[in-house]
């Protein structure tokens, strides 16, 4: 367990909440239930530390109530790692999570990424898809066939048969809000997003169109998750491209 103590943690969260006042940033930051919550930890514990997290992440990282601030829970634990490194370092552009982790060693972000991996919690059935039934299929075609013309493989290509992701560091795509998924591939198409080279996913999105990337969001997300939903294990399939982020330790 790190030796950084909780106050040092809390008051870098309170940095960063008084840094988004000042931004003016439209984050809805549920201060009265997350108070209320962090009065009952026990202090010095990683569910303590990571108070800052599930604010907005939902306890136990289950996901956010607004359909934006995604499900930790259950992921990847070198996927994690490498989204709190890219995030702390610059790779991945989100101001407020880059300034809640300035700073934090590599073993510490190392302990927060194996405690989410480590949190099971039950998936809730997903919304109703607001989309046409040509736009569904179009995605469903996308994420289990691919479209080799234009050489794009398909989403079981990569993140396994169940959509559930594959170990070491690709995480599941399901049990995700629509919103997020299209905006997490858009961040890519713009650069925004990147991952270690070669950045196989960056690749992918340069492909896809913005009719591509509506339709993928919109089946993935209208899917629901089986259980027992786990990745699958390393070294079970062949990617069909390299990628950096399954070598990256």
């Amino acid at each position: 367990m790190s030796a950084i103590p909780l106050f040092y943690y809390m008051s870098r969260t309170r940095r960063y909440l008084a840094a988004l006042a000042a931004a003016g940033a439209a984050l809805a930051w549920p201060a009265g239930p997350a108070a209320a919550q962090a009065a009952t930890l026990q202090p010095d514990t990683m569910q303590a530390r990571v108070a800052a997290c599930t604010a907005c992440h939902g306890e136990q990282g289950k996901a956010g109530p607004d359909g934006y601030y995604p499900r930790l829970a259950g992921k990847p634990a070198d996927y994690l790692y490498h989204q709190l490194l890219n995030f702390r370092d610059g790779v991945r552009q989100y101001r407020p999570m880059a300034h809640l982790l300035v700073g934090l060693p590599d073993a510490y972000l190392r302990e927060i990424a194996a405690y989410f991996a480590d949190q099971h919690v039950p998936y809730p059935p997903p919304a109703a898809p607001a989309a046409s039934a040509g736009m569904l299929e179009q995605g469903r075609v996308l994420a289990t066939q691919g479209d080799p013309a234009r050489g794009l493989p398909a989403c079981v290509a990569c993140h396994g048969a169940a959509l559930s992701g594959l170990a070491p560091a690709i995480p599941g795509l399901l049990g995700l809000p629509r919103d997020y998924i299209g905006a997490q591939i858009g961040g890519w198409k713009n650069g925004l997003r990147r991952a270690a080279e070669p950045d196989c996913m960056g690749d992918i999105a340069a492909k896809l169109t913005p009719q591509d990337i509506g339709a993928l969001s919109a089946w993935l997300s209208s899917r629901p998750v089986v259980e027992p939903y786990v990745p699958d294990p390393a070294g079970s399939t062949n990617l069909p491209a390299e990628c950096g982020s399954q070598a990256q330790r």
